[in-house]
């Protein structure tokens, strides 16, 4: 799949949380870490956690139910699933299907990709392109993250921009097909689809009665229920630092029962003459985005929303983001820019903690010219 990393969120559950997050084993229950709530629920406060290597990233998850072992593998198997559907880059997969047959035919694609692709087709619109699920040919251009990733000649780019355009996508809710209207046309849902997994995997936990966890599918972070290891039952969530080395934190958050997802300039580059480019690219122009944002994280129910609106609001640089954010009334957003200043949306102002180390400052979102 080709996929906009999002991982700049760290659990700072306990001065170990890295190194916990990390470990692939599955945790043993200890009798003497286990808390009743008011609810009658059984909580541990070490949780059972399972971890593997899947879509090129970190999966993640944690049950802190007493007697939910057995919920970890029905997850996988549920995030499992869905890769298989969605994944770009794999020969078999709806999504490699439907961009073999733009400007041919119709695809009748399974409930999952179809809900997927009428998410995306929804945040397109919505941010006017900032985020494009038709960017594909751009993103193959470029190839950034991978080792054969170039810059492209500008002929090359101005041909690939003919096949960007989100009005082209045709869906038939009805039939459930998904049509590509040019030939050469390609969905790219690695920007929203981890969100869209992520909030899948929440569902089997809740399904199967489990009220206190965590879902990390490389950074798209949803925390579900009350935290045993928090007198007020949130949990609490690092951001990092964009200009240092991993699970350096600028600051953190307090939430439950919310996702947090991040666009950002980091960890995918490219370095041609001097000039670095990032992975996230402006439909309209077929280069990177270029503005003063490092990165910007989304506070949501939804993991899906925050995938689609992190890229969105990304490519609408600090001062139009926090307006279309403030307008919207049910997102949160931190900007953080290239200029070590954080900009905070006015329903995480009060919620939002700056690590006492970090270069940043938080500011106001008037002072910015």
């Amino acid at each position: 799949m080709t996929s906009r990393n999002k991982r700049w969120l760290t659990f700072l559950l306990t001065p170990m949380a890295v190194l916990m997050l990390a470990s692939c084993s599955t945790g043993e229950k200890d009798s003497k870490n286990v808390e009743k709530k008011a609810s009658q629920s059984t909580l541990l406060k070490e949780p059972y956690k399972k971890e593997e290597f899947l879509m090129g990233t970190y999966v993640r998850v944690q049950i802190f139910d007493e007697g939910k072992e057995d919920v970890l593998e029905k997850t996988f198997d549920r995030i499992k699933e869905l890769d298989k559907k969605i994944t770009v880059n794999q020969k078999g997969s709806e999504v490699d299907e439907i961009n073999d047959q733009a400007g041919i035919k119709p695809v009748k694609v399974s409930d999952d990709v179809y809900r997927l692709t009428e998410d995306s087709l929804y945040y397109s619109k919505d941010s006017k392109g900032g985020f494009d699920l038709t960017i594909g040919p751009i993103t193959e251009l470029w190839h950034i993250g991978f080792d054969d990733a170039r810059k492209p000649e500008q002929k090359e780019i101005d041909e690939q921009l003919k096949f960007v355009d989100y009005e082209k996508v045709k869906l038939d809710k009805k039939d459930s097909t998904v049509f590509l209207e040019e030939k050469g046309m390609q969905l790219d849902l690695g920007a929203i689809a981890k969100g869209f997994i992520t909030d899948e995997a929440v569902k089997v936990l809740e399904e199967n009665g489990v009220t206190s966890g965590i879902v990390d599918l490389g950074g798209n972070i949803y925390v579900l229920g009350d935290s045993p290891r928090s007198k007020d039952g949130e949990w609490k969530i690092g951001i990092q630092d964009p200009n240092e080395a991993r699970n350096t934190i600028a600051g953190s958050v307090k939430k439950k029962d919310m996702s947090l997802v991040t666009s950002g300039i980091y960890e995918r580059n490219l370095e041609v003459d001097g000039k670095l480019y990032h992975h996230l690219f402006d439909s309209k122009t077929g280069y990177p985005f270029e503005n003063e944002l490092a990165g910007v994280t989304i506070i949501s129910e939804t993991s899906v929303a925050g995938d689609g609106l992190s890229t969105g609001v990304f490519s609408m640089g600090v001062k139009d983001g926090m307006k279309y954010v403030e307008a919207r009334g049910d997102i949160e957003a931190i900007f953080i820019t290239k200029d070590d200043d954080i900009y905070l949306s006015s329903g995480i102002k009060d919620n939002f903690k700056l690590n006492e180390d970090s270069p940043y400052k938080v500011k106001d979102i008037k002072e910015l010219k």
